[in-house]
């Protein structure tokens, strides 16, 4: 057991790595390419409009072997990385959207895959522990790589970082060859069982998944809608350089990795609903925190913010795995991918323009929204839904449920 959670962190760094670097760099190319900045920002939609597609795509991991399939994706998405080494000037810029669309395409469905393979590598008493292990990995790979990245393209190249970033998806496949699956994944579901419909009903149709996954959607939308406003607190509210952004993020990204390293335990106590109740909460403080008029506090508030956002998404995907049944993962964990990082392709859009009402409007609107859901949850809490599961509160191996 832990030789395969020291695997699935393993992967996290790797691909975190990978993807993170050439996520900035695909931008940046773009931009040296193009000289067009809205072309640039066009690369992240190109990444992130895949999502809408999650249950879709889920429903194919619970068609096909889980694990060969991930395979397939990652040395798919390495042999379209290596691509990249055909962009000579303007004309081979579409060549940069392609790779910005399969990452998104692969970003669906590994999370999908890896959310559904890892009840069969893991005991449900360390699901919650790995989950945030991973999510620190994650978190730990967005402040090493994007200046790792950027420093490479600037010393040698897209090029280079092309062939850096294709490197990581092929060891991360060797290294999900040497996970050792103590349950068998479950055998491709019958036209019985459903399609679509039924992986939203499972999602949808018990609290215990269902209060998780609400809740770090609406978190993860707020701190899109308030992406804009952190630039106007800290240029306008603060009177300090846009650089100090990055004293922020870093900050955020601290909070992250303690939050992720901690979170599992208080699963496994708590259960997952009650701990995205608390990050809910924590994200909310951290907003209201950032609307006051110094910068030592805003720090801070960034620091809480951070770990209020993994335990919100670590308690979603904790919940999907141990509340699914084996042959519907893929399909329902595709759907929670939706429904937790559809709503911000919205959200970003809205904060940008309201905004344009000053910083702390919507940094407010989105405590108020995010401390309202936490507290109808709160409210409308059955025991069993914020209870840690059976298996992990007894640290036991249980056959997931079919």
């Amino acid at each position: 057991m832990r030789r395969n959670a020291g695997l699935f962190v393993a992967i996290s760094l790797l691909s975190g790595f990978g993807s993170t670097a050439m996520a900035l760099v695909v931008g940046i190319w773009i931009l040296d390419l193009t000289g067009s900045t809205s072309l640039a920002a066009l690369a992240g939609l190109c990444v992130y409009a895949p999502v809408l597609a999650g249950p879709w795509l889920g429903a194919l991991l619970d068609r096909v072997p889980r694990r060969p399939l991930v395979i397939a994706v990652n040395l798919a998405l390495a042999a379209v990385l290596l691509s990249l080494l055909a962009v000579r000037g303007p004309g081979q810029t579409w060549l940069l959207f392609a790779v910005s669309c399969a990452y998104g395409l692969s970003y669906v469905l590994i999370d999908a895959g890896e959310t559904a393979l890892l009840p069969a590598a893991l005991s449900p008493a360390e699901l919650g522990d790995v989950n945030g292990w991973r999510s620190s990995a994650q978190e730990g790979m967005k402040l090493v790589a994007p200046a790792a990245g950027a420093g490479l393209y600037a010393w040698h190249g897209g090029h280079a970082v092309a062939v850096l970033s294709a490197a990581m998806p092929v060891l991360v496949a060797a290294l999900y060859l040497a996970v050792r699956l103590v349950h068998t994944p479950p055998d491709p579901p019958t036209r019985r069982q459903g399609g679509l419909r039924a992986g939203l009903a499972v999602l949808a149709g018990q609290r215990a998944t269902r209060v998780p996954v609400a809740l770090a959607a609406v978190s993860i939308a707020m701190s899109g809608l308030t992406t804009a406003a952190l630039y106007a607190i800290v240029v306008t509210e603060l009177d300090l350089p846009a650089t100090f952004l990055g004293v922020l993020v870093s900050a955020q990204g601290a909070g992250s990795l303690v939050g992720g390293l901690i979170v599992g335990r208080l699963i496994a106590r708590r259960g997952p609903a009650a701990v995205a109740v608390a990050g809910t909460v924590l994200f909310a403080v951290g907003c209201l925190a950032r609307c006051l008029p110094w910068w030592p506090v805003t720090v801070v508030a960034s620091v809480v913010a951070g770990v209020g956002l993994p335990w919100t998404l670590v308690a979603a995907v904790t919940a999907v795995q141990t509340h699914t049944p084996a042959a519907m993962l893929g399909r329902v964990a595709g759907t929670a991918n939706t429904a937790m990082f559809g709503p911000i392709a919205v959200a970003i859009p809205l904060g940008s323009a309201a905004v344009h009402l000053g910083g702390r409007p919507p940094l407010i609107a989105a405590a108020v929204i995010c401390l309202i859901s936490a507290a109808v949850a709160w409210r409308s809490r059955r025991p069993e839904s914020f209870e840690a599961p059976a298996g992990a509160r007894a640290g036991m191996v249980t056959e997931p449920s079919r």
